[in-house]
């Protein structure tokens, strides 16, 4: 007969050199780098909606400009065209927008997750469907903004 012995120990944490609300302030920005390098479709927003961070693929997913000419503009300014799932393709509504994963991340303080449709480009007929992940980032106990990965469906 096998024999198993089992013994419990007390957990080691490891001490962080700083203080925690360096370490959480940090945060934003580390997420925010992560994000620019990222070959991942990823968005970071901040609490008023701006776009700190954006990978290429994810500007390219969503027909958006280079990164560079994204970043620091307002996440429904213009750029990003979110249409409904109807035949019509009409633009979503202030309250469906309201609810996409980002906004709702940062409205809700949870994870979220949701299906939306873009126009990918100029055409008004190119659109794509894409499978949004959001997540609130946290500084400070408060949120401070959404992480969002995208992938094509």
């Amino acid at each position: 007969m096998a024999h198993v012995e089992l013994s419990l120990t007390e957990a080691f944490v490891p001490q962080a050199t700083g203080t925690s609300a360096d370490h959480e302030s940090d945060s934003f920005a580390n997420w925010s780098a992560s994000v620019s390098l990222a070959a991942e479709a990823c968005l970071l927003i901040d609490l008023r909606t701006t776009i700190t961070a954006i990978s290429d693929s994810c500007c390219t997913l969503l027909g958006l400009s280079a990164p560079a000419e994204v970043v620091g503009h307002p996440l429904l300014d213009g750029e990003l065209r979110l249409l409904d799932f109807t035949a019509a393709r009409g633009e979503l509504n202030e309250q469906e927008v309201d609810k996409i994963p980002p906004l709702l991340a940062l409205s809700s303080g949870r994870l979220t997750r949701g299906l939306l449709r873009v126009q990918a480009g100029t055409s008004p007929t190119t659109d794509a469907t894409v499978d949004a992940i959001s997540t609130p980032l946290l500084v400070a106990g408060a949120v401070a903004g959404s992480l969002t990965f995208f992938a094509k469906v």
